[in-house]
């Protein structure tokens, strides 16, 4: 299996970025996927996350900013991110639960994706 991500790069303070992470392989069926980040010297934290039923749950700090998507045809999850701040700044990694079709579980994770939001 593989979590390919895409979108990333530079742009301004207040401006947008939409991520995107495509999961590719012997797949059964995907659980919760998500994206979360890592700024340099900080731990990795959740950003956003959602089923495969579509809810989503949002880390406080991107509430009413960031928008999680998902195309469960196309095993893709999308990550609209607008009115984006210099602290947005991080390398983005997107996360999926995903069940093979062998019957295994397993969680996996994309390459990441640098973000970088100048002020």
């Amino acid at each position: 299996v593989q979590l390919q991500a895409s979108g990333g790069g530079l742009v301004q303070a207040g401006g947008s970025l939409r991520l995107s992470c495509a999961a590719s392989g012997n797949i059964f069926t995907i659980n919760a996927m998500g994206w979360y980040r890592q700024a340099p010297g900080k731990q990795r934290e959740l950003v956003a996350t959602i089923t495969s039923g579509g809810n989503t749950n949002y880390a406080d700090f991107v509430k009413g900013r960031f928008t999680l998507s998902r195309d469960n045809a196309k095993n893709t999850v999308y990550l609209q991110m607008n009115s984006l701040k210099p602290e947005d700044t991080a390398v983005y990694y997107c996360n999926a639960d995903i069940i093979l079709r062998t019957w295994v579980r397993n969680d996996y994770w994309g390459q990441g994706t640098l973000v970088t939001v100048s002020s």
